[in-house]
């Protein structure tokens, strides 16, 4: 399968095992790098440099193949500098950028050959990043899971290959073939998967996670503001229905107050990513399992090898 992003990475498939906050680790990524296709890794899965200087080091050598970054850009993310530098210093392939602007990374990295795709839900912002440099675009659609976007793959893919000549990657909605198929037809230089990942026999997650997405489909998946102060796409599970998915009162009150915003927003998206956590790798009533709709069709939990085998023959 070629494309722009398997010519740009020199990869055989045009695929990227996306970062998964918490679950995205460097066992899943190695396996993902030996079998055709790319990933990237949250920088924000390891608590210090020094792990996540380990990890890089571990998938170097294992495999000699390209993969990536993922860095929350944002002033929420306290440690950004020191990860940013991590990356310039490691030498990683590639840096995705998420939640604010990529300017410092594409000053940085660009001229050390470091390649950056900027998440994007529309064209306008898109527009603004093209204008710094970016190397390509990463489509966040409405079926994206986790933090996903407003608009549908259908609309946002062709708008922004009408408008930008880089390669643009569509992220979201996406467990079988078929559904890579779509997103290709639609125009996309190549195809961000998350989902269908977490469902592998490689992932961290506890088993009752997994079994929640064989069990649950695409109409028990809702759209929650009152986890991480962003739309977050979980698993309507008895928990997420008891404290609803209205944004709550820190929420609120951060979207008012200017001043206060930084510190509520940094505030916020720990607790959530705490109870996030908790719910991830241990049985807790306080079931909140980040998921896309895409769980459809996730029908048993599989080694990675033979999920991306059926994404690609």
């Amino acid at each position: 399968m070629k494309s722009k992003l398997s010519e740009l990475l020199n990869i055989d498939h045009p695929i990227i095992m996306a970062p998964m906050f918490l679950i995205s680790n460097s066992k899943m990524v190695i396996e993902a790098l030996q079998n055709g296709i790319t990933a990237a890794i949250p920088a924000l899965n390891y608590r210090t440099d020094a792990d996540f200087r380990k990890a890089i080091e571990e998938i170097r050598r294992q495999t000699d193949k390209p993969f990536g970054v993922n860095l929350i850009v944002n002033k929420s993310n306290i440690k950004y500098k020191t990860q940013l530098e991590t990356c310039i210093d490691t030498k990683v392939d590639f840096i995705i950028t998420s939640l604010g602007s990529p300017r410092e990374v594409i000053t940085k990295c660009k001229p050390l050959g470091i390649k950056v795709f900027c998440d994007v839900v529309d064209t306008v912002y898109a527009q603004k990043v093209v204008d710094l440099g970016a190397d390509a675009l990463i489509a966040v659609t409405k079926e994206a899971g986790g933090h996903s976007g407003a608009q549908t793959a259908a609309r946002l893919i062709p708008a922004l290959k009408k408008k930008f000549d880089i390669p643009v990657i569509g992220a979201g909605g996406v467990s079988r073939k078929e559904d890579l198929n779509k997103l290709l037809q639609l125009g996309a230089d190549g195809i961000s998967v998350g989902t269908v990942f977490i469902a592998s026999n490689e992932s961290p997650v506890s088993p009752e996670y997994k079994q929640a997405l064989v069990e649950y489909g695409a109409k028990d998946v809702v759209l929650s503001s009152n986890l991480s102060g962003s739309p977050l796409t979980v698993i309507n599970t008895p928990y997420v229905q008891k404290i609803g998915t209205e944004a709550g009162f820190l929420t609120k009150l951060m979207h008012k107050n200017k001043k206060l915003k930084k510190f509520i927003k940094m505030f916020i998206a720990v607790k959530g990513m705490k109870s996030i956590e908790k719910a991830a790798f241990k049985s807790t009533y306080k079931t909140v399992w980040v998921a896309g709709p895409c769980i459809e069709h996730i029908h048993e939990i599989r080694p990675i090898k033979v999920i991306i085998k059926s994404l690609v023959e």
